[in-house]
């Protein structure tokens, strides 16, 4: 809008006074918060593979691939492997199951052929060479990598590793496709946990471009390294995650999820925090998105963690309730909002608002009406707040770790530049400040994480915390430029 405003004023004066306009406009975009997140955005990029275990060390070879599972995940990732030159053994139970996973993968490459990314020379060698298709584990006796995209259950995905550690060559990388589960487990059955790691994908995994590489306690440096190569030959954002529940991303979306449910109980709609996270410039609000992923899938999430759960964790069953109603999302035409005649866009399901009114009655929550500013500073103070912790802990190396998962992964505007750059363009100050004033009203969610109180404290910030790291020099000398 900027640059045609420059036309209009060139068109209206001198030359000389049209270049010394043109050029206030610069500066004042130069000085903006969009400029100094995007050049953030951009130098983190090129930070990500920086990493210290991994300098020097050369990936194990990388030519052919595994995937177990031909669902939703599995035959997307083996559609990103087969688009980018890879070679596919896929792994199903049974031959109906092959069946669908192949036409799976045959509508997701001809996909690619209709928008041009991919040649019908390059389609026909895909499924005449590059694609093997089988029931038997044996046949991935001789691939590089292995990728296990099965069921979210950790027994079932030890299983799988049993199988793998039995016919899988020495030296081959063994992965698991995890969302939240403790890679170290899985490690732990195999005789080689040195050879295993997480690569967490995202769904669809042929088109979204986060990869977390979930490095185990025992993975080793040229596994780490071959998972991060992995990525560069998939097109993949690859970025360095521990072994946590969640990792890196899911554990914030988490956080912030459950603070959007509360906000929802407390006197709000979940309509109205979508709005508000559209207007901030997320793609989809988290209840949109809830819809989309599958509301079945938290509702798993929430019934594993049951036996856990902290008895000080204020815990909400209106989704829950949902769910036994048989309202899963998109799948079913009926979650947060209803979907009619297969839309991909649906409108408020009002009957979600009597299950709210009949949880906040049996709680005796007397509603509040927050404006869109307080719904906005609590949504974000959850995601500052637990992603501080991500990193206090180790499991994301450097803030900027976790800004490029949010950005490429879950939908944060590339122009706020992360969570962390967000919290510091506002003012740690002020995120922190918000977190004690609502741990006033729920001191068990809302702890201040450790690494906020020092950094404000010394008056630092989390960009101090990525100078640090040593991995933002190109940043330095383009500020200093």
């Amino acid at each position: 809008m900027v640059c045609v405003e420059a036309i209009e004023v060139a068109s209206q004066t001198s030359f000389a006074d049209g270049m010394a306009k043109e050029r206030e406009m610069f500066m004042e975009l130069k000085n903006s918060a969009q400029h100094r997140a995007l050049a953030h955005a951009f130098f983190a990029d090129r930070a990500l593979g920086k990493l210290p275990e991994i300098e020097g060390i050369a990936p194990r070879t990388l030519k052919s691939i595994g995937v177990i599972g031909g669902g939703t995940m599995g035959a997307g990732i083996a559609t990103g492997a087969l688009m980018n030159g890879l070679s596919v053994t896929l792994i199903e139970r049974d031959d109906e199951a092959l069946g669908r996973a192949k036409a799976t993968i045959a509508k997701n490459v001809g996909g690619a052929v209709k928008k041009g990314k991919l040649s019908a020379e390059q389609e026909q060698r895909i499924f005449d060479k590059a694609l093997s298709l089988s029931t038997d584990y044996a046949s991935l006796s001789e691939v590089d990598l292995v990728v296990e995209a099965v069921f979210e259950d950790i027994d079932v995905k030890k299983q799988v590793f049993e199988k793998l550690d039995a016919v899988c060559k020495e030296g081959a990388v063994l992965a698991t496709n995890t969302s939240y589960l403790d890679v170290n487990a899985i490690a732990a059955v195999t005789k080689r946990p040195q050879d295993v790691i997480g690569l967490h994908f995202f769904s669809p995994a042929h088109i979204m471009k986060l990869l977390e590489v979930v490095v185990a306690d025992k993975t080793a440096p040229d596994v780490i390294a071959t998972g991060f190569q992995l990525g560069k030959i998939m097109r993949k954002i690859a970025v360095r995650a521990g072994v946590c529940d969640g990792f890196i991303g899911n554990r914030i979306l988490a956080t912030y999820r459950a603070a959007a449910d509360a906000i929802v109980v407390d006197g709000s709609t979940p309509f109205e925090v979508d709005d508000v996270m559209l207007e901030f410039g997320f793609p989809m609000g988290p209840y949109a998105v809830a819809d989309l992923a599958g509301l079945d899938i938290g509702w798993a999430t929430r019934k594993r963690k049951a036996p856990t759960r902290d008895p000080r964790e204020r815990y909400f069953t209106f989704a829950d309730r949902m769910c036994e109603q048989g309202w899963f999302g998109q799948k079913t035409s009926k979650g947060y909002y209803v979907y009619e005649d297969g839309a991909r866009k649906g409108t408020p399901n009002p009957a979600v608002l009597d299950i709210l009114t009949e949880e906040r009655k049996e709680k005796q929550i007397n509603a509040q009406n927050l404006s869109k500013e307080q719904i906005l500073d609590r949504y974000m103070a959850a995601m500052v707040n637990e992603a501080a912790k991500v990193v206090e802990e180790g499991i994301a190396l450097r803030p900027l770790d976790v800004d490029m998962t949010l950005i490429y992964g879950y939908g944060f505007p590339r122009w706020r530049g992360g969570p962390m750059q967000y919290a510091d363009e506002i003012g740690l100050e002020k995120i922190l400040s918000n977190i004690k004033a609502y741990a006033e009203e729920d001191g068990y969610f809302w702890q201040p994480a450790k690494l906020l109180e020092e950094l404000v404290a010394s008056g630092r910030s989390f960009a101090d915390l990525n100078a640090e790291s040593g991995n933002n020099s190109a940043a330095k000398k383009h500020e200093n430029a």
